[in-house]
């Protein structure tokens, strides 16, 4: 199967750095606020955006991004929130950042308690920074196995365990960002865990990489039995041009498989198109989740679980 670049795609190690391509996208320009779709329901309180990232000037980025920089700051992101009705908010490290923390730290320090973080780091972080990180609200190693994709199986399980043994004296979980192949490849090592970890963009599972509907049945039963969360995130990595009714059934199975470890992210600024529509993201809920009680608890109950907002 052939090894494929997501679209936030970048290998953050200089041991490991070695790309199919050395194109360098450009994002388009952010739509403004006030344009986005207005939702067709009324976002409860305290609703929480899983998974955002940020941009902006003045804070390195790493040698070889696959993208330019982004036209997505704070404020753009805020504003979009305020237009839809979003409260709290996950900030996900961007591989464009690698594992300089710097700029998410910064942004969690701004944005107080609505805020929680995910970050990247080498393996040779230290307990006193993995504390400094918790102080400043982050509660989740993220693990780019886009960059990973061609190890060993048994070398990433070595790896995830030992990632594994960072988060789990803090009470943190992992956050994995991941080809869909990679995700079906450890689905066994995936069932021995009994630690909490999340799953980005609903598994990845691109029929174009070859993954079937049985591929991600099993994702479901692991996320029966085990630890695993899934986001109901990026559904245009997964439908590409086939439109979001393509994906409709994926988003609809992982809620009924087990509504309390679903949770939702507008994957904000869309990497690499700020055209897109985060309202019409945020629609899809409807279609998706049409128990107000169960929409509230994706929304909501959950991230404020998983990320120990206040309650």
């Amino acid at each position: 199967m052939a090894f494929r670049i997501g679209p936030d795609d970048f290998k953050p190690e200089s041991d490991i750095m070695s790309s199919v391509t050395d194109e360098i996208l450009a994002p388009t320009p952010m739509r403004e606020a006030s344009t986005n779709t207005k939702p067709r329901f009324t976002l409860p309180a305290n609703s929480c955006d899983v998974h955002f990232h940020v941009f902006e000037p003045g804070y390195p980025c790493v040698q070889r991004p696959h993208y330019s920089f982004p036209d997505g700051n704070l404020a753009k992101y805020l504003a979009v929130c305020n237009h839809l009705g979003i409260d709290r908010m996950v900030l996900v490290q961007p591989s464009y950042y690698g594992t300089d923390n710097r700029l998410t730290i910064d942004t969690l320090t701004k944005l107080g308690g609505r805020a929680r973080g995910v970050v990247m780091v080498e393996e040779t972080v230290t307990d006193a920074e993995l504390d400094r990180f918790h102080a400043a609200g982050v509660r989740a190693i993220r693990l780019d196995l886009f960059a990973r994709a061609k190890w060993p199986r048994d070398e990433l399980h070595r790896y995830i365990e030992r990632m594994l043994d960072k988060t789990r004296p803090r009470g943190w979980h992992i956050q994995f960002y991941t080809p869909g192949y990679v995700v079906r490849d450890l689905i066994p090592f995936l069932a021995t865990l009994r630690d909490d970890f999340v799953i980005d963009h609903m598994g990845y599972m691109l029929e174009e990489d070859g993954l079937s509907r049985a591929d991600f049945d099993r994702l479901l039963d692991l996320m029966k039995t085990g630890g695993a969360w899934l986001k109901l995130s990026g559904p245009y990595r997964i439908a590409k041009a086939k439109g979001y009714k393509a994906v409709e059934h994926l988003a609809k199975a992982i809620v009924e498989t087990r509504p309390e470890r679903a949770i939702w992210g507008s994957d904000w600024p869309h990497l690499t198109d700020g055209s897109r529509d985060t309202g019409e993201l945020v629609n899809l809920l409807v279609d998706w989740i049409p128990d107000e009680k169960i929409r509230r608890q994706v929304l909501v109950e959950n991230p404020a679980a998983l990320f120990e907002f206040e309650r």
